[in-house]
C-alpha cells in the first residue's frame, strides 16, 4: 500500500477528483463522512494523509509518507529532496516579479529590496541573474511592500493579476511557471516501484484525458 500526503484545500479537492477519475474509490474522503479522522483509505491500495503544503514535503522527505501531491511553489521554496513523478497540470499559476506600474525595476544600480513570502525562490532567481538583492520576508499581503515603500518590488504567486492591478502594481517579468506535482520519497520510488508505476500511469491517463477534453472544448 502507498501512503500519500495531499495538500489541504484546492489541491486536495482536485487531487481527489483526479484519483476518482483514475479509478480509485475516494468515498471515505467525502467531507460529510470524514469527521475527525486523520488517515483515509482510497480503495485497497492507497492510504491518504491530509496536510499543509510544507508538511507534505516533510512527510515525504522523511519517508513517513511514500509520496504526495503538492504545489511546485512549495517544492521550490523548500529545496526539497524529493522525486517528481508527474506534472498534474492543475493549480496552474506563476511566480512573478512585480512592482509599481510604469516603473523600470532595473533602472539604476542602487540597492534593490524585494518583499516575498518565498525568500529562497527569490534569492535563487536573482542569483542566477547575477543581481544582488535584499529579500524581506512578508507573511501577509506582499503587495503592500512597494505601496508602502518597504521594497522596490515583490516576488509572489500570480494567477489573474487582479490583486496587483487593484493596488497599482504590474508584472515586470515571470519567474517560474508552477502547478501541482505528484512526488515520491527518493528511496520509496525504488522499493515500491510497481505501486508507483501503476498510480503514475493511471494519473497520467487522467491528465491526458483532461487536457484533450479542454482542447476539444476550446
Amino acid at each position: 500500500m502507498l501512503r500519500l500526503a495531499l495538500t489541504k484545500g484546492r489541491i486536495e479537492e482536485k487531487a481527489l477528483e483526479y484519483l476518482k477519475e483514475s479509478g480509485y474509490d475516494t468515498s471515505e474522503l467525502d467531507k460529510e463522512k470524514r469527521g475527525r479522522k486523520l488517515l483515509f483509505r482510497v480503495g485497497n491500495e492507497i492510504e491518504v494523509v491530509l496536510a499543509k503544503a510544507a508538511d507534505v514535503i516533510t512527510y515525504v522527505e522523511r519517508g513517513v509518507c511514500d509520496g504526495g501531491i503538492v504545489g511546485e511553489d512549495t517544492i521550490m521554496e523548500a529545496g526539497a529532496n524529493v522525486y517528481e513523478l508527474l506534472d498534474l497540470e492543475f493549480g496552474k499559476c506563476r511566480f512573478a516579479l512585480a512592482g509599481i506600474k510604469g516603473k523600470d525595476f532595473y533602472q539604476g544600480s542602487g540597492h534593490k529590496i524585494i518583499a516575498s513570502k518565498y525568500p529562497a525562490v527569490t534569492k535563487k532567481y536573482f542569483n542566477e541573474k547575477g543581481i544582488d538583492v535584499e529579500v524581506v520576508k512578508i507573511e501577509g499581503s506582499v503587495e503592500l511592500g512597494p505601496v508602502l515603500g518597504l521594497s522596490d518590488a515583490i516576488v509572489d504567486i500570480v494567477e489573474t493579476g487582479s490583486t496587483l492591478k487593484a493596488n497599482g502594481l504590474e508584472v515586470y517579468e515571470d519567474v517560474a511557471q508552477i502547478s501541482a506535482r505528484f512526488i515520491a520519497n527518493v528511496s520509496r520510488i525504488k522499493t515500491k516501484k510497481q505501486e508507483f508505476d501503476k498510480l503514475t500511469a493511471a494519473l497520467a491517463r487522467t491528465v491526458k484525458n483532461k487536457r484533450e477534453k479542454c482542447l476539444g472544448e476550446n
